[in-house]
């Protein structure tokens, strides 16, 4: 406190801490506690100097305790304590008068700025001033992006990254020139809110190393940015570096997109650690069952209760201040078919959550993107409640894309729905192309050269004896696992490569690229490096210079999509009553695609005012002669890219008749 203080009973609303009248009105939901107090703390102390508790009859309205207190020193700490007496059932309520408690919708949290250390954590007021200097969200239609999924703290931690600031908000943005030169349009981040890494007792079995959950799926506070991602440790500093980096980012052109999980918590199960949720009142942020334990749908121990009214506005009060205070353009949410459970669990026709966020005035530009899965075997990519506004993680994209290129039989007709936007998961529910966020790698899986390099995941240094991630990966180590010196092998495993990621830039949809596939960046067959935070998961910059001609390659294909707008408008327009790219379908001869089961190639014709182009997938272990369409006007075939040659390109072709396309290639030619 400062050298004096006073106290009022304050409002109810808004939750939170919030400062106002010359002085800070702290509010917080909790139905079921009956004594609740408000803990003060010196910085760096543990034990409380002062304690408040709060009158039932005065500080509280409906189900909220409330108070306001002015004179307030600036750097002041507060947590918060509840009880219920009496208790009619402690495994459903589970108060603890002792337990020092995280407010919900605090925005700055002290205590864990060191990573890999767990340490208590206390609440602190936000307090500075930030100039946007006129910032605001940039609004790019979702048809014109081109997403790039990463991690701030493992794309700049690697030793070669030669920023200023490794593993920071900060340091990320002396990436933005990268960035904008590969082409990219937006960064989705993996969670940045406070989270707990250090929640594990394992270690690297291979290494004797300590494990941390590095990617950040345990959220512990949802407003508050990761303090371990700022350079400076003084309370704030995260909001501040993050705000500047979001600034840099709209500066350059770049969205910011935030991986977001409201699907469970890191307090798990009854044998988890209380920092908030389960001390507030269990009942009502979790969805128990009929004994009171706790339902698993997340995989993580405890599945937050997103449809209770409660739980409905912290999740969109959560998002309006990212929105509004932080100027984020987007979210991908985890797991979110959780979202769509009701509080008995069951899945719901109609979820109230994801229709009011999708009709949500203040996210009404803002990108909503749906992880559309859980981990009880809810699987609803292309079924996601949407109300027409809702994009997808478009996981059968990523399945049969790998299907084809590694040549499985029957999947050419699967690759023209894939490279079309796939209608037959969005049309019937008035989506377009624009609403599939295509991805062939993400964080979670194989990298793209793992992809092709391993059969099996090897993940034994995660300390589960291989047991954790994913064993159907659809991948083809082109020949031999892993690392080998037969340059045949390594020539494939490059072709096979340029042909995932030119198929992904050349599809209707939205293109998603997992951070470093661009330079080939290997997990030595990890395919789930969640606990990874070294050079498994860290980007290694030297790759840039050895694999150049993948990053290059990758520049090439993004400017080429980027400067077409006919990839911007592969619809089923006609139910829409609106313009879109006409789309042929050949096989080697024109208009006569091969769909049987033994087809391996078909080639796509797209015609845009203007713009002809004609692209060949071939996953046969042949070459193919494709008979080319006739050009009626002036204009000659002209080769783009061949994903077998490294020979020169934009060159008219010899015959405008025919092109041989090698065996497992991709070929992309345009009318100039």
């Amino acid at each position: 406190m400062g050298s004096y203080f006073c106290v009022d009973r304050g409002r109810a609303l808004p939750l939170g801490a919030t400062r106002l009248e010359d002085g800070v009105n702290f509010a917080l939901f909790s139905k079921h506690s009956t004594h609740a107090w408000l803990s003060f703390f010196h910085p760096g102390d543990s034990v409380p100097y002062l304690e408040i508790e709060l009158h039932p009859e005065r500080d509280r309205t409906g189900q909220v305790w409330h108070i306001w207190i002015g004179g307030l020193a600036p750097d002041v700490q507060y947590c918060w304590r509840l009880d219920m007496r009496p208790n009619p059932n402690p495994e459903v309520h589970r108060f603890d008068p002792e337990r020092f408690l995280l407010d919900p919708y605090a925005q700055v949290l002290v205590g864990g700025e060191q990573w890999g250390i767990s340490a208590e954590r206390r609440c602190a007021l936000p307090h500075d001033h930030f100039d946007w200097e006129m910032d605001r969200p940039l609004n790019v239609p979702l048809s014109e992006s081109i997403i790039y999924e990463l991690h701030v703290r493992g794309f700049t931690r690697h030793e070669s990254s030669g920023v200023s600031a490794p593993g920071t908000y900060l340091g990320l943005t002396d990436k933005i020139p990268y960035l904008k030169k590969l082409g990219v349009t937006a960064v989705e981040l993996l969670p940045v809110y406070e989270f707990e890494e250090a929640d594990t007792d394992r270690s690297n079995p291979l290494m004797g190393t300590t494990l941390f959950n590095l990617w950040g799926y345990q959220p512990i506070a949802f407003f508050a940015p990761n303090a371990t991602y700022a350079s400076g440790k003084q309370p704030g500093s995260a909001v501040r570096e993050f705000k500047e980096m979001v600034k840099r980012f709209h500066a350059a052109g770049l969205e910011v997109i935030l991986d977001v999980v409201f699907n469970h918590t890191a307090e798990g199960d009854e044998r988890g650690r209380t920092h908030s949720f389960r001390g507030i009142d269990n009942s009502i942020y979790y969805q128990l069952d009929e004994q009171g334990r706790y339902r698993n749908y997340s995989g993580c121990g405890n599945t937050f209760n997103c449809n209770h009214p409660v739980v409905r506005s912290l999740i969109s009060d959560c998002l309006h201040y990212w929105v509004m205070e932080m100027h984020v353009d987007g979210f991908r949410f985890d797991l979110a078919s959780v979202l769509g459970r009701g509080q008995d669990g069951n899945p719901l026709a109609d979820p109230p959550l994801l229709e009011r966020l999708a009709y949500d005035p203040i996210l009404a530009n803002t990108k909503l993107i749906a992880e559309a899965w859980d981990a009880a075997g809810l699987y609803q990519v292309g079924s996601f409640p949407a109300w027409g506004r809702w994009a997808e993680w478009n996981g059968k994209y990523r399945d049969d894309l790998r299907r084809f290129v590694k040549s499985d039989r029957g999947m050419v007709p699967m690759l023209a729905s894939r490279l079309t936007g796939s209608p037959d998961l969005y049309a019937a529910s008035g989506r377009q192309s624009r609403h599939s966020i295509n991805f062939v790698t993400c964080h979670d899986g194989f990298t793209l050269a793992d992809l092709v390099s391993y059969n099996d995941k090897h993940n034994e240094a995660n300390g589960e004896q291989n047991r954790d991630g994913a064993n159907d990966n659809n991948s083809w180590n082109c020949g031999a696992e892993g690392p080998t010196k037969d340059e045949s092998i390594n020539a494939l495993r490059r072709r096979q490569m340029r042909n995932m990621a030119a198929l992904l830039l050349l599809s209707g949809g939205v293109p998603m690229i997992l951070a470093g596939d661009e330079m080939a960046r290997t997990q030595g067959g990890n395919n789930n490096a969640y606990c990874q935070d070294n050079a498994t998961s860290w980007v290694d910059w030297t790759l840039t210079e050895s694999h150049s001609d993948m990053v290059t390659f990758f520049q090439r294909m993004i400017a080429f999509r980027a400067g077409r707008e006919a990839f911007r408008h592969i619809d089923w327009g006609a139910q829409a009553g609106e313009p879109h790219t006409r789309v042929t379908f050949h096989g080697v001869f024109p208009h006569a695609p091969d769909w049987g089961p033994d087809s391996h190639a078909l080639a796509i014709e797209l015609e845009w005012g203007t713009e002809r182009i004609y692209f060949i997938a071939n996953s046969f272990w042949g070459n193919l002669r494709f008979h080319l369409p006739l050009l009626t006007d002036t204009r000659k075939w002209t080769l783009v890219d061949d994903t077998s040659r490294d020979g020169p390109r934009g060159a008219t072709l010899d015959s405008q008749d025919w092109y041989e396309a090698a065996a497992r290639s991709v070929v992309v030619l345009e009318a100039l």
